[in-house]
């Protein structure tokens, strides 16, 4: 257990919270949180799971410049949250699963990953369940819980013990917030920017 585990779980833990709660100040901590965690899979050869978190900053960087330009709208006080038709939904999936296949088959082949396959499931749906949330889609949620429960497993493995205690509580935290969001959903919308009450939506 190294310290920078420690901040990167204080960190989650708070971004998370935050992002429950629609606060627009989990993108930065988790910038920070990201950038701690870079460094813990580095050192714990999680390659794909390093690589994840450099995309997860550019990734919650454009989350927190899409909130911060469209929370004040002439229909909203701030970005509505909002849900993906089925066939967007069966395209993220399908498009996930092709992903997970080639990446991990890649990091298995020319680098000394850890369970390539299993990281590389969490890396790519992770990515999507952050851009789902960046978009403020409801699906986000259980994308996390999905990808949350693959991730308990992979770090206990690699005995990052507290980091899969984390992951136990990313978990629990993502039924709340699928449960917060779930409240305020608007429109069904099937491609980013679109929804039936304008583009700003989702």
């Amino acid at each position: 257990m190294s310290g920078g585990e420690i901040l990167g779980t204080v960190l989650g833990v708070l971004g998370v919270w935050l992002m429950i709660r629609q606060n627009i100040w989990g993108w930065p901590v988790g910038l920070v949180q990201v950038t701690v965690y870079a460094w813990v899979f580095y050192g714990a050869k999680l390659y794909s799971d390093a690589i994840l978190q450099v995309l997860f900053f550019v990734i919650q960087a454009y989350g927190w410049w899409h909130w911060l330009n469209n929370q004040h709208t002439a229909a909203h006080s701030e970005l509505p949250v909002t849900r993906l038709k089925g066939a967007a939904l069966t395209r993220w999936l399908a498009l996930g699963a092709v992903a997970t296949d080639g990446w991990g088959t890649f990091m298995q082949r020319t680098t000394d990953a850890a369970l390539p396959h299993w990281d590389a499931f969490i890396l790519v749906f992770s990515l999507i369940a952050q851009w789902l949330q960046a978009r403020k889609k409801l699906e986000c949620w259980p994308g996390w819980l999905v990808v949350n429960t693959v991730a308990i497993g992979v770090y206990w493995v690699k005995d990052l013990y507290l980091t899969a205690g984390l992951y136990v509580i990313f978990w629990l935290m993502a039924v709340w917030g699928w449960r917060e969001w779930a409240r305020t959903v608007g429109p069904v919308s099937d491609r980013p920017g679109q929804s039936k009450t304008g583009p700003t939506q989702g």
